[in-house]
């Protein structure tokens, strides 16, 4: 996998930083770098940590809540896609910002992606990636995780 901070650049390039709660495209109480409250609200200890968001939180808050995100949507992908760990690093990348957008559940359900991804069809993968109502719905975003899951280079 890249590194944590290459990881949390990337997702502050796709989601930006709102120090404020905010409704996001898709409907959702959002925070910081994308944190979806509603399928993903604050933990104990994020609470203890940042106490009350409905006053804002600081780009340091909301680097600790992304830094958990990632951590979060690692171990689903490990649990869910056995092989994960055996892509490169920067396809590893391409499903964990996929994981991060969506959800695992959402990201479980590009079954043909995933299919083509595991025997190393990636340009396939990359064809059902932007064929899809995510790549509709986040644009250039899409188009950027397909070139990376095609190419293996990421390229901003």
């Amino acid at each position: 996998m890249i590194t944590l901070n290459e990881a949390q650049n990337r997702l502050l390039l796709h989601e930006g930083c709102v120090d404020h709660i905010y409704t996001c495209p898709a409907g959702y109480k959002t925070i910081g770098i994308g944190r979806n409250l509603e399928t993903n609200p604050l933990t104990a200890k994020e609470k203890e940590h940042i106490g009350d968001i409905t006053k804002g939180i600081t780009v340091n808050d909301a680097l600790y809540l992304l830094k958990n995100d990632i951590k979060r949507c690692e171990e689903h992908l490990s649990k869910n896609i056995s092989w994960w760990y055996q892509l490169d690093d920067e396809r590893q990348y391409a499903l964990l910002d996929m994981c991060f957008n969506m959800g695992i559940s959402k990201l479980l359900g590009f079954k043909r992606m995933l299919g083509a991804m595991f025997i190393g069809d990636y340009r396939g993968a990359a064809k059902e990636c932007l064929m899809s109502k995510y790549a509709k719905d986040v644009g250039q975003r899409a188009e950027r995780i397909a070139r990376l899951i095609e190419t293996g280079i990421w390229v901003k």
